[in-house]
């Protein structure tokens, strides 16, 4: 009976520590994913897939050290994961299961955040991820580094790079009258899914 009592103050202890170290990150894992994922829903379940794997991993964590960049290490491991499991369920849809759509974007004097945010979602992945990072969530270079496992050399190239496409985007996007995009599956579900509710 006492080893039980032991455990059981020991698993409150540990999720106390858990919930004042992680849980204060959870928003700002969540706006990511969001952005790097183009869809709420599933940027939900890729927190709460990260945050049961910081959990598990939880008696691992060395207290004192960055839990805002292990979490977000974590996350990025798991939208690879989730792109990875995406990618290969895709390969069975044919090029019927794209639809061609017209959309005319915007056109403005002064940048309005939804041409900043589709600009951020045209970028290659490995892009966006380091973007959102600097010039979102204020992470250094070296915490990127960190995060992602790649040297800070890439880093900076990844972050110049990024930036460059995001401004020619943008003065694409002024300058461009309507123009056909092909959505993939999840975003024709998600459209599906508005027209819905």
């Amino acid at each position: 009976m006492l080893n039980v009592n032991l455990v059981e103050s020991d698993n409150e202890v540990g999720m106390e520590r858990f919930e004042a170290v992680a849980l204060l990150h959870m928003q700002e894992l969540y706006r990511t994913a969001a952005a790097m994922l183009r869809d709420r829903i599933q940027a939900q379940d890729i927190v709460q897939e990260t945050y049961l794997r910081a959990w598990k991993a939880f008696s691992r964590f060395t207290p004192g050290t960055n839990c805002r960049a292990w979490l977000f290490k974590i996350l990025f491991r798991e939208i690879s994961q989730h792109r990875r499991r995406w990618f290969n369920r895709s390969q069975f849809c044919g090029p019927e299961a794209l639809e061609l759509l017209v959309y005319k974007e915007p056109q403005s004097e002064d940048l309005t955040d939804e041409e900043i945010l589709s600009a951020l979602q045209k970028l290659p992945a490995r892009f966006a991820e380091v973007v959102l990072l600097v010039d979102v969530h204020d992470f250094s270079y070296k915490e990127i580094q960190e995060t992602l496992n790649i040297p800070i050399g890439t880093v900076m190239s990844r972050l110049s790079r990024g930036r460059s496409l995001m401004r020619s985007y943008l003065v694409r996007a002024q300058s461009e009258p309507a123009r056909p995009i092909t959505l993939d599956v999840p975003t024709r579900m998600n459209l599906e899914r508005a027209a819905f509710l």
